[in-house]
């Protein structure tokens, strides 16, 4: 489960929710004030951070603010209380992902907290995907699927993959993949050797490789993913 940064300077309250977010299978880290807290987002591999916005010395809003401002993107939930309507705006303008009020029940703050992991999980597995015609590569697990069959990519041919994906729509010499894809790992490696990978990649993502859509061969240049 995910482990999260509970910042509460209220003992009782810090404890109660880290007890809460325990029996529910997470692991949880306690600060008592915002200086501790930018020191913990930082190094403790924290999934999400539920941040009271009340705070002695740094509030809530400024750590926030602190902590995006370093490119730190950890999900964060602020919590304020019914005075605190102006604190709720700036918090999200400062880069919180959503807010609960306090007075709250600890189970709606479960759930505003597990939404904000599902779509910080959706958006991180979006990143990592790259789609085109019927083929899904996923860039993280490096798998890949046709017509939503697994597909099987030797290591070198997902790597060619992946470097055309990255330069998608440009023009890329053979020496150019060469350096990148082969690199040290073979000893003089030729350009035909560049052309065998590419027809045995156009044997499985394509769907007619005799006339391929996706690696287009550039006359005397190279080749160009259109993907």
């Amino acid at each position: 489960m995910s482990r999260i940064l509970i910042v509460e300077d209220d003992r009782a309250l810090a404890t109660a929710l880290s007890e809460g977010f325990h029996y529910e299978g997470h692991t949880t880290l306690v600060a008592r004030d915002g200086a501790m807290a930018l020191r913990m987002a930082g190094k403790e591999g924290i999934d999400l951070i539920v941040l009271d916005v009340m705070l002695p010395e740094m509030n809530g809003v400024d750590v926030c603010r602190r902590l995006r401002s370093r490119g730190n993107t950890i999900p964060i939930v602020i919590l304020t209380s019914k005075s605190q309507e102006l604190d709720k705006v700036v918090g999200l303008k400062a880069g919180a992902d959503d807010y609960i009020t306090k007075p709250f029940s600890f189970m709606e703050l479960l759930a505003r907290v597990e939404a904000v992991l599902r779509r910080c999980e959706r958006f991180a597995e979006k990143l990592h995907t790259h789609a085109f015609g019927d083929v899904v590569l996923n860039l993280r697990t490096r798998e890949a699927t046709k017509q939503g069959r697994s597909l099987t990519l030797l290591p070198r041919e997902f790597r060619l993959l992946e470097y055309f994906v990255e330069h998608r729509g440009e023009v890329v010499s053979r020496d150019q993949l060469l350096d990148s894809v082969w690199g040290h790992d073979a000893i003089s490696p030729l350009t035909r050797t560049v052309d065998m990978h590419i027809a045995k990649l156009r044997q499985k993502i394509e769907d007619d490789p005799s006339d391929p859509r996706w690696l287009v061969t550039v006359h005397r240049v190279g080749y160009k993913f259109s993907g």
